[in-house]
């Protein structure tokens, strides 16, 4: 288990890269880290460019503010997103710009928002439904989360931007940074006539990566063992 310290100087070193990727514009985004029965987050209004480990709000698992500077009014999503699953410990928000713009646009299934040009996606984060719009900060985009039945990992946010949580900090920085190459290779190839992989091809690569795929969340799933897939 990592110290209160040491997590919080992983948390600054996770923005930061996001920031250098270009994926947190200004000061947007924002980014959040489980530390036992406490949850550290960037502030609100601050750059992911710059995060200061002394200075991080800390959050019950419950969403009460604990200490330090007021936290980002994205709280009720980071929650959604650990409630989905206990094991995550890490939960990413950017308004990346591309994935942005593939928000904007209609998905192309229910359960998966993004074309299925290039594999990675798949390995790394299974599928990315759309998540329908609310205002930022709105409770009811947390609403919408927990209500979805789909097993998901990472989401976007209609006309808003992207979401990812993992079991490790790294891995949802990773989710995120696929999303938005997923989300640059699909806006390039907008126009239309491009090769999709096929479903045995994602299948393949969903088993390889132990990602959900077509699946329920395993509460809400009826088909047994293996559901999630």
């Amino acid at each position: 288990m990592t110290s209160r310290t040491e997590a919080a100087n992983l948390l600054v070193a996770a923005a930061a890269e996001l920031a250098s990727c270009g994926m947190s514009p200004g000061r947007s985004g924002n980014i959040s880290v489980r530390d036992g029965d406490r949850l550290l987050m960037s502030p609100t209004d601050s750059s992911l460019a710059a995060l200061d480990p002394d200075r991080l709000s800390v959050l019950s698992l419950s969403g009460e503010h604990l200490d330090g500077p007021r936290p980002s009014k994205e709280v009720p999503l980071h929650l959604a997103l650990y409630r989905r699953d206990a094991a995550h410990t890490a939960v990413v928000h950017l308004h990346s710009p591309l994935a942005v713009a593939a928000a904007c646009r209609e998905p192309w299934s229910e359960h998966h928002a993004i074309p299925p040009l290039t594999p990675y996606i798949f390995l790394k984060v299974g599928q990315v439904p759309l998540i329908p719009y609310f205002a930022p900060g709105d409770p009811r985009q947390a609403d919408a989360i927990d209500a979805n039945p789909l097993a998901f990992r990472a989401a976007l946010l209609a006309n808003h931007g992207q979401v990812a949580a993992a079991q490790t900090l790294d891995a949802a920085v990773t989710s995120a940074i696929e999303i938005e190459e997923a989300a640059r290779v699909a806006l390039t190839l907008a126009d239309g006539g491009s090769r999709l992989l096929d479903e045995h091809d994602i299948e393949e690569l969903v088993a390889r990566g132990g990602t959900p795929w077509r699946a329920l969340r395993p509460a809400l799933a009826s088909a047994g063992p293996g559901s999630e897939r």
